[in-house]
């Protein structure tokens, strides 16, 4: 068994179909047909039932599919880990979602390149589901992301919990309410949320922070990014919630005003290939703990 048995059976499960696989994989259908009659014949089993549109797999094909996939991905972070560390020159780049560079991201990138001036860092914004698939295709070595992931291939370590506030026009009705805003509050507003794709995203987070309350926003108008959504609050065409760190972005025709309901918070993950322990990583990572101590900022620390 050869490692493009398990690509070409991957992609054909994912795909559920020959014709979109092989035109993934950039091959013509009947060698990849031969290729999977080929990876059954040496295992002695059926993994694809036949005759069946869309393909459908077999118990053994899923169980296959479930153990191949991961090996695919130790693969390619195999491959990204030595291609790094095989080069003269010390790299490290960096995936962010938009709200974290109002934060502390730019503290922490300075922090770090000051600390290890050898090391040529870039930046990439991109979301958290964007991140996840960089990592695995080795464009970036880590990410600073807001959602949990389930892929396996990706180690996520929960930095800390960042409280969500309430972005208003100066002339709202709760521009005044300086003790804070219950999400209760904000039912009968427009509630602009972000990013509209890829999905799941911040818009999913700010979505079940109401249905955590048992309370469902009678309007929700999906954008585009951040930065529409706060252009849109300026112009008085609804409400945003945002995390805390985006008050960094000073708008004249914008106030924030902070939730009160405790479970309104956004995580910050810190997510890395599974395998990858880069003295890299582990500088960055320090840098992290380095600021938040700094600032007395609550979290807790885990090492590589």
């Amino acid at each position: 068994m050869e490692l493009r048995h398990l690509r070409y059976f991957v992609a054909v499960a994912e795909e559920k179909n020959f014709t979109r696989a092989a035109e993934r994989l950039h091959i013509a259908q009947p060698p990849l047909s031969r290729q999977i009659q080929q990876l059954e014949e040496m295992l002695g089993v059926t993994l694809i039932e036949k005759g069946t549109r869309p393909v459908k797999l077999t118990e053994a094909g899923h169980f296959f599919l479930a153990h191949a996939k991961p090996l695919l991905d130790q693969v390619g972070e195999l491959k990204s880990m030595t291609q790094r560390i095989g080069k003269l020159e010390r790299t490290l780049s960096v995936g962010f979602v938009a709200s974290t560079l109002y934060g502390l991201l730019p503290d922490i990138i300075r922090r770090y390149r000051d600390n290890n001036p050898e090391v040529e860092v870039t930046l990439h914004e991109m979301t958290t589901v964007e991140q996840i698939k960089a990592l695995k295709e080795g464009r970036i070595d880590v990410g600073f992301g807001r959602l949990k992931s389930e892929d396996t291939s990706i180690r996520r370590i929960l930095l800390r919990e960042e409280r969500m506030v309430v972005a208003a026009f100066p002339g709202h009705r709760l521009a005044g309410s300086e003790n804070g805003v219950r999400l209760v509050e904000l039912i009968h507003e427009s509630i602009l949320v972000y990013p509209k794709a890829p999905r799941p995203s911040f818009a999913d987070q700010v979505l079940a922070a109401f249905n955590h309350a048992n309370l469902t926003p009678e309007s929700v108008v999906e954008v585009r990014e951040l930065q529409i959504a706060m252009g849109l609050v300026a112009a008085g065409q609804g409400l945003a919630i945002v995390p805390e760190s985006v008050q960094g972005m000073h708008h004249r025709n914008v106030v924030y005003r902070k939730l009160i309901d405790k479970h309104a918070v956004s995580p910050i993950f810190f997510s890395i290939r599974h395998m990858d322990r880069s003295p890299e990583l582990e500088n960055m990572l320090a840098a992290v703990y380095a600021i938040y101590d700094d600032l007395g900022i609550p979290h807790t620390k885990e090492t590589l």
